[in-house]
């Protein structure tokens, strides 16, 4: 059973947007947010279908969620090590929900997965891993970045790669408070696979 303020077809407090409602240049946001080659992983169900009702925020959301994901130089696990300890610092099950999987085929090993969703010590994780993860519970959890782990950090991805990184896991957590605020639900028979702890 859904929370009665949740939507049963967007599964969240807002109506699923209706493509009919945009003008032109909306019609052409809405189309590159349902393309089933180039869209978000959920479609309308989850943050694409929750922005899509600030037709603007979510052209101009477009190109930099590109080149976060997909255009700043990060390998796809690098990617979804950052994602998922944003997820996991905000506690966003949906956000976990869906990248956990996406991790798995992205090459990130069990053994980091594990580390991060149980909040579990970093000493068996790989290296790379462990800088991204160890800046991510530090910034979103501790809101402190040592030096140290600042410089390891800026030692394992420069400057520029560092500014990318900070900047892809704030546009997760923001996405994080987007589903938080519109209480975005799990599918139907989706377990939750985030403990909270």
């Amino acid at each position: 059973m859904l929370p009665e303020d949740i939507h049963p077809v967007s599964r969240c407090r807002l109506a699923p947007p209706k493509r009919e409602d945009f003008d032109d240049a909306g019609k052409v946001v809405f189309d590159s947010y349902v393309d089933p080659n180039g869209g978000s992983i959920r479609g309308l169900q989850g943050p694409g279908g929750i922005q899509l009702h600030s037709p603007k925020l979510a052209q101009i959301n477009r190109p930099l969620n590109k080149y976060l994901r997909f255009d700043c130089g990060f390998t796809p696990r690098q990617r979804e090590v950052a994602i998922l300890i944003t997820a996991r610092e905000a506690d966003s099950r949906f956000e976990w929900a869906a990248h956990e999987p996406e991790s798995r085929k992205c090459g990130v090993p069990e053994e980091t997965i594990q580390a991060i969703k149980h909040k579990r010590s970093l000493e068996a994780v790989p290296e790379e891993d462990a800088v991204i993860i160890q800046l991510g519970r530090e910034a979103f959890g501790a809101r402190k970045v040592s030096p140290a782990t600042y410089r390891r950090a800026l030692e394992a991805f420069g400057a520029k790669g560092l500014v990318d990184l900070v900047a892809l896991m704030g546009k997760y957590a923001a996405t994080a408070a987007m589903l938080c605020v519109f209480d975005m639900q799990l599918d139907d028979g989706e377990t939750a696979i985030l403990p909270l702890e």
